[in-house]
């Protein structure tokens, strides 16, 4: 028999290989078959007899669904990634998922509340008898049943460690190994683990930029969940406890029956002969670790001030003081009166807004910013800026460019406005696409805790989205500054600063980091250290002079050294006893302070709340740009030791209770409620939404087979198509197009207009796009007309100024989205309201909030639209194979549609086909609950 884990079922679905052998190497057929021999022997402990489990407490009644790909099985044995690499072959539940995700692109519009099945999975709780795949009882006060549909584990427990332990348990079964990857991430030991490849380095150098901590840094962070946070705090410590006791246990069980995960013996660690070696057990400080990366990830915001100040600068440098301020606050767009706003109603939740009088502003000397070094002491492998192997994470993970992670989205209108009289909810996190995914699905059902959802690997204590029994919740990532630049004032040398008038050594944070080659990562053997300063007011990010004075610029979040603290909030999350109704979940999210927009529905109620620990800002300081770190200019009632300080009060966050109908694909929250970064204003891809939920919301009737058709319509707009292109069109024809490859691609542009300017295929499984020239037009186009309508104007320097705090495109093709290409998540940040704004200028439409200037052929229509059909020549003449230049993940130059798709990026062994493009949610529910408790 195949190697296997002891909750695998079924027997090996053969499909499609995907791509070549990859970062395991070239692997001869001999050997893989001695080595699939070897596994022959090995046996996994056999499952209980099946038996339902239990569906009680559950009010949906059927109407609730959810989908979350490529499949639950995360984990294969080194006997399955050889199967994969040699025959195509993958485990039971691996991939499952994707046909069904991928297919709602093509089958959406003929969608009903009947065929929903075809796209989504029941979430309802428990597992019917003839629906169970395997019963695993871990010890005798739990049980974890699979599903045969798909797999996931609803894990039932006698006693809440019971619960826990199994929680722990399934999350080891599933997601060991990207368990055991992001601990490493989150220590900035990535490279010692699983090898010296570049990305793996540049990846673990841009995480513990972010987040350096040290082993009692972490453990600080368990001390203060036991002694500082109450009972709840008590509980979530023995929760979290139990469930690594039960993650322990599996590894013990599966590394002495040798079904452990493969990518042990591929990285070295553990011999596959005679099974020598280690996996390391977990301890609560890996979680800690793990709550780092996904904070870092989706969790926080702002930061930028020292971009900010440069951008500030470079316009001050063109306009003058007075003008290059105000050009530079009309691209800032901090509280822009056109922008898509979650809370529509007119309420304003001001913060973080532009003082009338600045203070303690600490802007650098023009010349003399220089970033911090980071690395050190290279040798060997380590010396290398590229390598072979690519690595097991994208080494851009945590910057995604010069913009901020950004993602999820959320559909919710309310009962009144449906054909059922109840909410209907279409909402999910937008985390990347990875194999095996970031999130794993679990149902948790014991003393305090019911629920079904999806959990960060290695962080499902409790579901951190999904649903409860009478209701559910989603969230997208909110970003509202809560991170600050401080520039702290050097003495005695560049490692002393004053803090609070007294000269203070910095601490010195190391990291070193040691690789031998592997199988899995062939990078010559090296080293190097990582060093970083840290302050009182955070870690030092930059060097500079203000006003002639040497400082260091030093970054401060409200989060940092708090990782842990969310937990209590989750915890309320699944407790049915806590949440019942709109106003007791706004209380849970209230506990979380990770930076999200938090949605509710249940068979009554919708709501909304903003979560996160906005820090109360001195009077007078303008969270956009850096200040001194003087006592002054500190958060108010800030402590340095635990970097605690006063946050403004719940009533102060943006939130909302049955509003007609909530959106949010990480646009503005609400009027007053500053954004963070630039660029959010009259055009974001939140418009793809709101237009379509306003609409639907206005006609009545919604359904959850609309709201879903809303969405999925969403996914394949080009939003520049969308809001852009009738601008664009508008002064184009204000005049005749006489010029014949001119008029070829005006027309070719209006006919992808009146089709809805979708990337979609002409027919399913066809790889060539309906209006294939318009779409390869205008990906040429937009970064030349960009260029051509803003930079004689801002001049070089603005312009390249302004380009480093927003992007100027993030199209699906782009290689500098939120994870990179292939990544689905697109058109979050560009320039996109830039353009919009000044086109309608030079249309002479109404315009709130306008750029300073005007832009567009300095105002003129004619000479704007000059530059238009000269640059959409250009673009037009641009041949597919320069546009979409092919990549080394199997696309060739010229493939639009390849060069599109989604890829799970493989994080072990086992490799997932490519699909179709899709901007939506990587787990997403479809939720109308008909009843209440």
């Amino acid at each position: 028999m195949p190697l296997r884990t002891p909750r695998r079922i079924g027997k090996y679905g053969a499909v499609g290989r995907a791509g070549t052998l990859g970062r395991i190497g070239k692997w001869r057929t001999a050997t893989a078959a001695a080595l699939l021999a070897l596994g022959a022997t090995l046996v996994a402990p056999l499952p209980m007899a099946a038996h339902a489990a239990d569906s009680s407490g559950d009010y949906c009644a059927g109407q609730c669904s959810d989908i979350l790909p490529p499949g639950e099985n995360g984990n294969a044995t080194l006997a399955d990634i050889l199967a994969n690499k040699v025959f195509g072959t993958r485990p039971a539940h691996t991939s499952d998922q994707l046909g069904p995700y991928a297919s709602l692109a093509d089958g959406y519009p003929q969608l009903t509340d009947a065929t929903l099945g075809k796209f989504f999975n029941s979430s309802s709780f428990g597992v019917p008898a003839d629906q169970v795949a395997s019963v695993t009882s871990p010890r005798s006060d739990v049980t974890i049943t699979r599903d045969k549909a798909t797999g996931v584990p609803h894990i039932k427990g006698t006693t809440r460690q019971g619960t826990e332990y199994g929680a722990g348990y399934a999350a080891a079964q599933d997601r060991l190994w990207l368990m055991d990857l992001f601990r490493h991430v989150g220590r900035g030991e990535l490279s010692s683990f699983a090898g010296g490849a570049a990305a793996n380095r540049g990846l673990e150098q841009e995480f513990w930029r972010q987040a350096p901590y040290t082993e009692a840094d972490l453990q600080d962070q368990v001390d203060r969940l036991a002694n500082g946070t109450g009972a709840r705090g008590q509980q979530a410590l023995a929760d979290a406890q139990a469930y690594v006791d039960g993650i322990n246990a599996y590894i013990t069980q599966s590394k002495n029956g040798r079904y452990f995960p493969g990518e042990y013996v591929l990285t070295g660690h553990v011999d596959a002969i005679t099974n020598a070696g280690t996996i390391e057990p977990f301890k609560l400080t890996d979680l800690i670790a793990l709550a780092s990366v996904i904070g870092a990830l989706f969790g926080t915001g702002g930061g930028g001030e020292v971009e900010s100040a440069l951008s500030l600068l470079a316009a001050q440098q063109k306009y003058g003081v007075t003008e290059g301020t105000k050009v530079w606050e009309s691209f800032r767009e901090r509280d822009d009166p056109e922008a898509t706003a979650t809370v529509h109603d007119g309420t304003s939740f001001p913060y973080a807004g532009k003082p009338a009088q600045a203070q303690g502003e600490a802007l650098p000397d023009p010349g003399s910013v220089v970033p911090e070094p980071l690395v050190y002491d290279a040798t060997g492998g380590a010396t290398q800026a590229t390598t072979k192997s690519p690595g097991v994470l994208p080494a851009n993970l945590f910057t995604g460019g010069a913009t901020k992670k950004g993602m999820s989205n959320a559909l919710v209108v309310s009962g009144a406005h449906t054909a059922s009289g109840h909410p209907v909810a279409v909402f999910g996190p937008q985390t990347g696409y990875f194999a095996p995914q970031l999130l794993m699905l679990q149902e948790l059902q014991g003393p305090g805790i019911s629920a079904r959802g999806a959990s960060f690997a290695g962080l499902g204590m409790y579901v951190e989205l999904g649903r409860g029994q009478d209701y559910a919740w989603s969230a997208t990532s909110a970003s509202q500054d809560v991170t600050d630049t401080y520039a702290v004032e050097l003495c005695q040398d560049s490692t002393h600063y004053l803090f609070h008038g007294v000269c203070t050594p910095m601490e010195k944070l190391e990291r070193t980091n040691s690789w031998s080659p592997t199988v899995a990562d062939s990078t010559a053997a090296g080293s190097y250290r990582m060093q970083i300063w840290r302050t009182a007011y955070g870690p030092v990010e930059y060097r500079a002079t203000v006003g002639g004075k040497a400082v260091a610029y030093t970054s401060l979040r409200s989060s940092y050294r708090h990782e842990a603290d969310s937990i209590l909030g989750f915890q309320e999350l699944n407790d049915p006893g806590f949440v019942h109704d709109a106003a007791s979940f706004q209380r849970a999210a209230q506990d979380i302070n990770y930076t999200f927009n938090w949605f509710y529905a249940d068979s009554r109620q919708t709501a909304y709340y903003n979560s996160g620990t906005n820090p109360v800002r001195a009077d007078g300081v303008d969270a956009s740009f850096p200040v001194w770190a003087r006592a002054q200019y500190d958060w108010r009632g800030w402590d340095p030791a635990v970097n605690t300080a006063t946050y403004t009060p719940p009533a102060q966050h943006p939130q909302s209770v049955d509003q007609d109908y909530y959106i949010s694909w990480n646009n503005k929250q609400a009027k007053g409620y500053t954004s963070a970064t630039f660029g959010n204003g009259s055009v974001h891809r939140g418009d793809l939404l709101e237009d379509r939920v306003k609409a639907l919301t206005q006609a009545g009737g919604v359904t959850r087979a609309s709201l879903t058709k809303a969405m999925a319509d969403a996914a394949l707009t080009d939003l520049r198509g969308e809001d852009v292109l009738p601008d664009l069109l508008k002064v184009i024809t204000s005049a005749p197009v006489t010029d014949p490859q001119e008029a070829t691609a005006v027309q070719q542009l209006q006919a992808w207009s009146a089709a809805g300017t979708k990337r979609h295929e002409t027919s399913p499984g066809s790889h060539t796009y309906a209006n294939a020239d318009a779409v390869r037009v205008m990906d040429a186009w937009w970064p030349l007309l960009i260029a051509g309508e803003f930079q004689p104007g801002l001049g070089s320097d603005l312009y390249n100024a302004f380009a480093a705090d927003l992007s100027v495109d993030e199209s699906p093709s782009a290689g500098h989205g939120p994870t990179g290409s292939h990544a689905g998540s697109s058109f979050q940040y560009g320039w996109w309201s830039y353009a919009d704004k000044d086109l309608r200028k030079v249309l002479g439409e109404p315009v709130q909030g306008a750029l300073a200037q005007t832009y567009c052929g300095g105002g003129q229509l004619a000479a704007c639209r000059d530059m238009l059909l000269s640059t959409l020549k250009q673009a037009a003449a641009v041949p597919a194979n320069t546009v979409y230049p092919g990549d080394d993940g199997g696309c060739s130059a010229g493939d639009q549609w390849c060069a599109d798709t989604i890829v799970q990026r493989p994080l072990g062994g086992v490799t997932d086909d490519r699909i179709s493009w899709q901007n939506r949610p990587t787990f997403q529910q479809v939720v109308e609950f008909p009843t209440h408790r």
